[in-house]
């Protein structure tokens, strides 16, 4: 757990400011991940203070990203040298938007690995993700993944 701490999710996934819609990672196994995200007034997907709808999902597709992306990069490369990969969402199955938020709250994303298929060149997966603020459920969804590791 202490590794989580000090791990810089920038590292490990392809996106970059101002794309870039996970702080950090709270809790990650094989199946399980949790992730924080702090809204603040320059992110692309704020306008007039809230975080809006589409901001959500791609906060959702990073954080389920990160169980499957996991699995390329040896246990001890914290740094994130060792794998380049790339992603996207292949589909979204379902997905309810109950609330959005403002600029300052920080956001919980956690996801479930539902279904893994993987090959010699590539990983589709399918998770659930549940948005929270405080105690409050902002978004659920459940979408399907395309991983690919760059060589």
């Amino acid at each position: 757990m202490d590794k989580v701490k000090t791990l810089d999710i920038a590292k490990f996934l392809p996106h970059r400011t101002p794309f870039l819609m996970v702080d950090k990672v709270l809790s990650i196994d094989d199946e399980h991940v949790a992730t924080s995200f702090t809204i603040k007034s320059d992110c692309i997907f704020v306008s007039d203070t809230i975080f809006n709808e589409i901001g959500m999902v791609e906060n959702a597709a990073q954080t389920c990203s990160s169980i499957v992306g996991k699995s390329y990069f040896e246990e001890d490369d914290l740094e994130g040298e060792g794998t380049k990969l790339i992603g996207f969402i292949s589909a979204i199955k379902k997905v309810q938007v109950y609330s959005c938020p403002t600029v300052g709250e920080t956001i919980v994303s956690k996801a479930i690995l539902k279904s893994r298929f993987d090959t010699e060149q590539y990983s589709m997966c399918t998770l659930e993700c549940t948005i929270h603020e405080a105690d409050k459920e902002l978004l659920s969804c459940e979408m399907n993944l395309f991983i690919q590791e760059m060589k």
